[in-house]
């Protein structure tokens, strides 16, 4: 038997990406998981369709995160399809480059709303289907352990999060369930073009000591760890996985 057979999972923003490798993953250690999208609906369904494929069982999502009343209609969705959930993850996020100077006050809302309000109340409002001994994991960002001034909001949202997860921590620990993060560095998915060009994604590979950019499933298989029972004794905790990035500075 997988480490996850009979759970429920629900990974937010898992259509491409490191959510989609999370969605795999997950289900490649038995459970069911909510594959929840935004926008791109063919790349939900044809994680869906890996997921079958390969004979594990998955459902779709669509809610748009960063608006009003995004969680309750998310768990409406979600509801349709499951009675209770074992294991979520927050991974949904958008990017939020420029310096301070740079940031507009609706593109700083904007990543706010999605990255650290989002999850808190997808949080709040899915504690009552969390059944006991279940997971929490959100995926904050290496940037948030180094100055990185080009991202500035979105490093602060990332802050956030991860200090909702010690204390979410201890706040759940009462019911056995464990809160958790993990922090990517760079990995190489589609909403980084610009590592077409050899030379950046070179630049980009230099910051790790392994000297390569991260691959999605690096990041899925830790998630993938903290979601079963191996991780029981571990929450609060802030997992780095980007390859040991910016271990000399």
């Amino acid at each position: 038997m997988s480490k996850l057979t009979g759970r429920t999972a629900l990974v937010t923003g898992a259509s491409r990406g490191i959510g989609r490798a999370i969605a795999l993953r997950l289900a490649s250690e038995g459970a069911r998981v909510g594959v929840h999208y935004a926008s791109n609906e063919a790349a939900a369904k044809e994680t869906v369709a890996t997921i079958e494929a390969a004979g594990g069982t998955a459902f779709t999502i669509r809610t748009e995160l960063g608006v009003p009343g995004d969680a309750e209609a998310l768990w409406r969705a979600f509801d349709a399809h499951a009675d209770g959930l074992d294991i979520l993850v927050n991974n949904a996020g958008i990017a939020g480059p420029g310096l301070i100077h740079e940031v507009s006050e609706a593109n700083y809302d904007k990543v706010f709303a999605i990255n650290a309000k989002a999850p808190f109340f997808i949080i709040q409002k899915g504690l009552e289907r969390l059944r006991d001994g279940g997971r929490i994991i959100n995926v904050s960002s290496g940037v948030t352990k180094v100055a990185f001034p080009g991202m500035t909001s979105y490093a602060a949202s990332k802050g956030a999060l991860e200090v909702l997860t010690l204390t979410l921590a201890q706040t759940l620990g009462s019911r056995d369930i464990t809160v958790n993060a993990v922090s990517p560095g760079t990995v190489e998915t589609d909403i980084h073009p610009w590592m077409a060009d050899p030379a950046a994604k070179a630049h980009a590979a230099g910051f790790s000591v392994f000297n390569r950019v991260g691959q999605p499933a690096d990041v899925a298989d830790v998630v993938s760890f903290l979601a079963s029972d191996d991780a029981r004794w571990v929450t609060g905790q802030n997992i780095d996985v980007s390859g040991g990035s910016g271990l000399g500075i």
